[in-house]
């Protein structure tokens, strides 16, 4: 009874060994089951993130002007008590100088405005030559175009047009607004026409008032340097109102480097090629060595008398150095 009592106890053990670690595989297949849609669900965030280049790239498409740049109160703001004298500036990259010169040109015209000034130069940078052969060079040279405009348009207009050529530039390298008050100036434009109409009038009075005529002929020319200021305080003042009027802005264009090729003749390359050869230039050596050395013979026979002398001194000496018998 005994042996058999022990056999049931470790059938007892082992069936309960054998059924906890089944309960152990199960929880553990049970955990790597639920924690397969998380590991999705992460694969699944890690890729809806963009990656590095892309959010370089994603920068570098996003630096394009636009026209929250480009836009400032200083353009406007408006005041009935007040008048003011707008001026903007902006320098900037485009893909073609020319051709954003013209469209920039057309944007004007579209806001009531006119072109000032329209300048455009190329600067060439670094240039490089490399042989190509048969007598041809390639030069490689490097150049900036460069534009400058001043346009005016009406001084309401002024935000609409900045706005307008936003699609011409590829980078906006700086930009400048400017409101001037000019109340006073307008102030002082008004009070010295009026100065000058008072004086006019009291030149014109003393005129009629008689007296000498050196005082008359005095009074005149008083009243001309009047007529003078005045004119001129009439075309200062219409000056000042065309600047309120018309806003001046300042554009400079510039575009990226390019690089021009061009076929050039490699001209020491041909003389070399159609120069004489080398029996021919020993042949003129060995001729202009025999007429130089023939030259050096007539120049020789030119000092004659030097030889003469030369002769007889000798013969001189030989007779005193000769012993006397």
């Amino acid at each position: 009874m005994r042996p058999l009592h022990g056999l049931a106890i470790a059938g007892c053990l082992l069936t309960g060994l054998a059924a906890g670690c089944a309960r152990q595989e199960s929880a553990a297949d049970a955990e790597a089951f639920a924690g397969a849609p998380a590991a999705e669900s992460a694969t699944a965030d890690i890729a809806r993130q963009p990656s590095a280049p892309a959010q370089d790239a994603a920068a570098v498409a996003g630096a394009a002007p636009t026209e929250t740049q480009l836009a400032s109160s200083a353009a406007t703001y408006n005041d009935a008590q007040r008048k003011f004298i707008r001026t903007a500036r902006a320098e900037f990259q485009v893909k073609d100088v020319y051709r954003s010169a013209l469209a920039i040109e057309d944007a004007v015209a579209a806001q009531g405005g006119f072109v000032v000034q329209n300048d455009a130069s190329t600067q060439v940078g670094s240039v490089q030559r490399r042989p190509r052969g048969d007598g041809k060079l390639l030069e490689l040279a490097e150049y900036t175009v460069r534009g400058t405009l001043v346009v005016r348009v009406p001084s309401e207009r002024t935000q609409p047009f900045l706005r307008a050529i936003v699609s011409q530039m590829e980078f906006l390298d700086a930009r400048s607004f400017e409101a001037r008050d000019a109340q006073f100036d307008l102030l002082r434009q008004q009070l010295a026409w009026r100065r000058n109409q008072d004086a006019q009038q009291d030149i014109g009075t003393a005129i009629e008032g008689g007296g000498k005529l050196g005082q008359k002929a005095d009074a005149i020319a008083a009243r001309s340097d009047a007529a003078t200021a005045r004119d001129e305080a009439l075309l200062a003042q219409k000056a000042f109102e065309d600047r309120v009027a018309f806003s001046t802005i300042e554009l400079s264009l510039h575009q990226a480097p390019r690089i021009r090729q061009t076929e050039l003749v490699d001209t020491e390359a041909v003389f070399a090629q159609n120069g004489p050869g080398f029996f021919d230039r020993l042949g003129s050596a060995l001729r202009a060595g025999w007429y130089g050395l023939l030259d050096v013979l007539l120049a020789l026979l030119h000092a004659w008398p030097l030889w003469l002398v030369l002769g007889a001194g000798a013969w001189v000496w030989r007779l005193l150095r000769r012993p006397r018998g």
